[in-house]
């Protein structure tokens, strides 16, 4: 009966700091939330000051040594403080979908969104990546330099003809490529350093990948008959709902990769997947791949199954740029070629 009674006072204990967390998370957002509008609306009015050139070009600097000679313990309002605080305002003011996320983001993430990012378009998606995915400011930098919008973009961008049919749910989810800089191994890797590696730095692959993503294990046993099959990785992916397994090929995507995988996929399915989760889904990560093989040995897969490659350095975000600009040009020639008949 004491235990029950110690144990009824724990719980009382830990639903006290439960109250406590979840109202100082509510007092942090609060104070993000005035002083990112605090940023906008000095932005805005010096936005307006410098427009009718009411106190002249020497006005921010100006205003900038009133604050370190009168207000020196008030931070953030230098010259280039002020200047980011005006180019907040109007890369923003107009745009009502993203200012109803802009609260969301600490001052910090924007400052990276506002000197990585070229478009509205790619700065929205950086926003609601940050949000959705409760980026750090770090984090925010690493998808950023590594070209994550670029490549996001040409997956969903690709020609439909590079992937089954009945994988294009998957396009918004998975990438055509995937950036691993992180595990610092130089090529040529065998397959089991890279996945050693890859675990060594799991946190970072997640970032990669989506934190959606769950480790369940590495050379995770399935069985088959009287034969046991290893998979390299195994994840689960909570918007899925289903397992992931991902095999790691340190070379050009092989026809009979596929085979296996397909394999490995109903082993999940039949013997792991719970009743309430969806079919199991196969990631065969490559060193690269031929899209033409890609597209005859998806052609009639019926199982869910990305082939994706892997780069062990940043890719120049250009060259991402150009591809993503010849698959929209595609696209587009495809739609008149509709269009006209």
């Amino acid at each position: 009966m004491n235990n029950i009674k110690e144990n009824s006072l724990t719980q009382s204990f830990y639903d006290i700091v439960k109250i406590i967390k979840k109202s100082k998370e509510s007092a942090f957002r609060k104070v993000n939330e005035e002083l990112i509008q605090m940023y906008w609306h000095v932005g805005e009015y010096l936005s307006k000051a410098m427009k009718n050139n009411t106190y002249g070009d020497g006005y921010i600097k100006n205003l900038a040594d009133f604050f370190e000679k009168e207000h020196p313990k008030i931070k953030g309002f230098n010259r280039r403080g002020l200047y980011r605080m005006k180019q907040f305002y109007e890369l923003y003011v107009g745009t009502e979908i993203v200012s109803s996320l802009m609260t969301q983001l600490s001052w910090t993430c924007h400052l990276k969104i506002m000197s990585g990012c070229k478009t509205l378009e790619e700065r929205k998606f950086y926003m609601e990546l940050s949000i959705k995915e409760h980026y750090t400011s770090r984090e925010l930098e690493r998808q950023i330099n590594s070209g994550y919008y670029e490549r996001q973009m040409v997956s969903v961008n690709a020609p439909l003809s590079e992937i089954a049919n009945s994988n294009i749910k998957y396009k918004n989810i998975f990438r055509d490529n995937y950036v691993l800089e992180f595990l610092d191994v130089e090529e040529p890797v065998a397959e089991k350093d890279l996945q050693k590696s890859i675990v060594r730095n799991l946190k970072n692959f997640i970032l990669e990948i989506g934190k959606d993503f769950t480790f369940v294990g590495e050379e995770y046993r399935v069985q088959v008959g009287n034969h046991d099959y290893y998979l390299d990785l195994l994840f689960y992916h909570r918007e899925l709902s289903c397992l992931v397994a991902f095999e790691l090929k340190i070379g050009e995507f092989q026809v009979e990769y596929l085979a296996k995988m397909n394999l490995y996929l109903e082993a999940l399915d039949r013997e792991i997947k719970k009743e309430n989760e969806n079919p199991s889904v196969g990631i065969i990560l490559c060193a690269s791949k031929d899209d033409e093989v890609v597209e005859f040995a998806l052609s009639r897969s019926l199982s869910p199954t990305m082939i994706s490659e892997y780069t062990l350095k940043l890719i120049d975000k250009k060259l991402l740029q150009q591809k993503l600009k010849e698959y929209i040009e595609l696209s587009e020639s495809e739609v008149n070629k509709i269009d006209e008949k």
